[in-house]
C-alpha cells in the first residue's frame, strides 16, 4: 500500500464550510454523544440488573446498544475535536482505522437486527419451544457470527480501498473516512473497485434486509391466522419498536451507500451521516423504552439503584473524615 501512495496524509474537511456555526454544532453534537453514551449504557445496564430481561431478545438488544455505543465512539470523538481544532488532518493509517471500524460496527449492528427478527419470529411461532430454540449457545453463535462476518466484510471493503493509489488531492469532503469521500481521492479508481464495493454493501444491507423481510413475512402469515384479535394485536406490539428501529437505520443507509454517486451528492451524503451517526444511536434506546413496559420498569429499577449507590457514599463520606 505505501508504495503506490503519494499521499501520506488526508484533510476532514466535514463541517469548515459552517465556519460561524463551528461552535453551535459542538454544543448540539457534545450534548448528543453523551445522550447516546449515556441512553445505551442505561439500556444495558438495566438488562444486566433486571433477571426478567435475561432473555434473547434483550440479549441482542444489549448488544445492539454496545455497538451502536462503539460507532458513536469511532466517528463523534473526532469530529468533536476537529470543530474545536485548527488541524483537521488524519493519515492514512488512522483513516483505515477509522474506516475499518465504522464499517464493520455499522454492519454488526445490520446482522444484529437481522437476528433480533429471527429471535421475534421464533417467540411468535414456536412459544412453547422458544427457549429450547433459542437457547444461551445459539443467541452467542448469533452474535459472534454477527460480529466476525461483520468485520470480514469491512476487512475487504478498507484493503479494497487502501490499496488504491492517492494522488494530488487530500481533501475529504466529510467530518471521517467514509467510503465514497475516499475513493474518490483515488487516482486508479475503477468500475472493478466501484462493483467490488457495491456488492460486499448491497450484502450487508440488502442480505440482512432481506433475512429481516423473510422473517416478518412469515410472522405477518402467523398472527393473521390467530382468531383473538387481543393476541394479533400483543403479537404485532412485540415487533413494532424493532420494526421502528429496522426503517430508521436502513432508510438512511441504503440512502447514501447504495445510490449512484457524484461529487454533488458529498453535501447531502453528509447530512444523512450526521443522522446516522448521532440521530439513530440516539433514537434506538429511546424507541424500546418509550414501546416497552418491561423496559421502562428496568430502567427505573436501575436509576432507584444507582441514586441509592451514590447516596450511601455520600452518607458514608462524612463518616470517614471523622474517623481520620
Amino acid at each position: 500500500m505505501g508504495n503506490h501512495t503519494a499521499v501520506s496524509t488526508f484533510l476532514l474537511w466535514g463541517f469548515s464550510s459552517f465556519q460561524d456555526l463551528q461552535n453551535l454544532l459542538f454544543a448540539v453534537i457534545f450534548v448528543s454523544h453523551v445522550t447516546i453514551v449515556a441512553a445505551n449504557m442505561s439500556i444495558m445496564v438495566a438488562i444486566k440488573l433486571s433477571h426478567n430481561l435475561h432473555t434473547p431478545m434483550y440479549f441482542f438488544l444489549c448488544g445492539l446498544s454496545f455497538s451502536e455505543t462503539c460507532t458513536s465512539m469511532v466517528v463523534i470523538p473526532r469530529m468533536l475535536v476537529d470543530l474545536i481544532s485548527e488541524n483537521k488532518t488524519i493519515s492514512l493509517p488512522e483513516c483505515a482505522t477509522q474506516m475499518f471500524f465504522f464499517l464493520g460496527l455499522a454492519a454488526n449492528n445490520c446482522f444484529i437486527m437481522a437476528a433480533m427478527s429471527y429471535d421475534r419470529y421464533t417467540a411468535i411461532h414456536s412459544p412453547l419451544h422458544y427457549h429450547t430454540l433459542m437457547t444461551r449457545k445459539t443467541c452467542l453463535l448469533l452474535m459472534v457470527a454477527s460480529w466476525v462476518v461483520g468485520f470480514l466484510i469491512s476487512l475487504c471493503i478498507v484493503i479494497t480501498i487502501f490499496n488504491l493509489s492517492f494522488c494530488d488531492l487530500n481533501t475529504i469532503q466529510h467530518f471521517f473516512c467514509d467510503i465514497s469521500p475516499v475513493v474518490c481521492l483515488a487516482c486508479d479508481y475503477t468500475s472493478y473497485h466501484e462493483t467490488a464495493i457495491f456488492v460486499l454493501s448491497a450484502f450487508v444491507l440488502v442480505g440482512s434486509f432481506i433475512l429481516i423481510m423473510i422473517s416478518y413475512v412469515f410472522i405477518v402469515f402467523i398472527v393473521m391466522k390467530m382468531p383473538s384479535a387481543k393476541r394479533r394485536y400483543k403479537a404485532f406490539s412485540t415487533c413494532s419498536s424493532h420494526l421502528t428501529v429496522v426503517s430508521i437505520h436502513y432508510g438512511f443507509a441504503c440512502f447514501v451507500y447504495l445510490r449512484p454517486k457524484d461529487s454533488d451528492s458529498f453535501p447531502e451524503d453528509m447530512l444523512m451521516a450526521v443522522t446516522y451517526t448521532v440521530l439513530t444511536p440516539l433514537l434506538n434506546p429511546i424507541v424500546y423504552s418509550l414501546r416497552n413496559k418491561e423496559m421502562q420498569i428496568a430502567l427505573r429499577k436501575s436509576l432507584g439503584s444507582v441514586i441509592r449507590f451514590f447516596l450511601q457514599m455520600t452518607d458514608k463520606r462524612p463518616l470517614n473524615i471523622f474517623k481520620n
